[in-house]
């Protein structure tokens, strides 16, 4: 489970309480409207937060541990593409030239 810092969940609050009155905008300077999700002024305070210093997992973890994301590097690592004799690959644009010369137009 991730670990938040008490100051970054005292921004998070400070945050929602904004979004909840409608005080709370979107971009540099507030340029970007008003927030309308609860899913954004959360990203918001975060990022407040993690600016000030506080402790904020980084981003994009999303429910990946450490473990599963060790495994799908490993299974990925041991994946190859195909070459042909000579060690070189095959050239899509040759096999897409041999598939249409089997086909005829229509017109």
């Amino acid at each position: 489970m991730k670990r938040y810092s008490k100051k970054s969940q005292e921004k998070v609050e400070e945050v929602m309480h904004e979004f909840k009155a409608g005080k709370l905008k979107s971009g540099k300077d507030g340029k970007g409207g008003v927030v309308t999700s609860r899913k954004q002024a959360i990203a918001i305070g975060l990022s407040e937060a993690r600016e000030e210093g506080a402790k904020v997992p980084e981003n994009g973890e999303k429910g990946v541990s450490k473990k599963s994301s060790k495994l799908a590097v490993e299974s990925s690592a041991g994946k190859s593409t195909k070459k042909s004799e000579n060690g070189e690959r095959k050239s899509t644009t040759s096999k897409a030239k041999s598939r249409s010369a089997g086909k005829t137009s229509s017109r």
